[in-house]
């Protein structure tokens, strides 16, 4: 069953031909917030970077400032943005990011690897919402009870 699943992602992300796909514009810059929660990061800034006509980098910083805990984490994304009718676009992404917390008498540092599928819409102003689906895979026992976080959260960027 594992081996389908793996033959089934292989095919759907190797066997979409980009070129043949009537594209959408994507911004050159967006930047704003990514609002969800995972881990107690419940805001981040965000900040997408274009690189050609159907891919980016995503980079989001995340915090938590509370009585217990106080971190961050920055993440690192590369995305692939799929056109799917009049101003939605689907994407696909992974990446990878570090962080920093203190709680108290426990404090470090830890690692994650990242992917990322959402959707967007892409209004006729220079707004752009987004809600996407990221799970993370951290490398430090100390932080959290188990080692993978799903995070889904709400995106509001402006687009430059």
């Amino acid at each position: 069953m594992k081996n389908y699943i793996i033959a089934a992602i292989a095919v759907l992300v190797f066997g979409i031909n980009i070129t043949d796909l009537k594209a959408q514009e994507i911004s050159k810059n967006a930047l704003g917030f990514r609002i969800g929660d995972n881990d107690g990061f419940g805001g981040e800034i965000s900040y997408q970077r274009y690189l050609s006509l159907n891919n980016r980098l995503e980079f989001d910083l995340g915090w938590r400032d509370s009585n217990n805990v106080e971190a961050f984490k920055l993440v690192g994304l590369y995305q692939w943005v799929l056109p799917i009718e009049n101003n939605f676009n689907w994407y696909v992404g992974a990446g990878a990011g570090i962080g920093s917390f203190d709680a108290g008498d426990n404090d470090g540092s830890f690692a994650l690897i990242a992917g990322d599928l959402g959707i967007e819409y892409n209004f006729d102003i220079p707004l752009l919402i987004s809600l996407d689906f990221r799970p993370e895979i951290g490398f430090n026992d100390d932080y959290s009870d188990d080692d993978l976080d799903f995070d889904i959260a709400l995106g509001l960027r402006y687009q430059f």
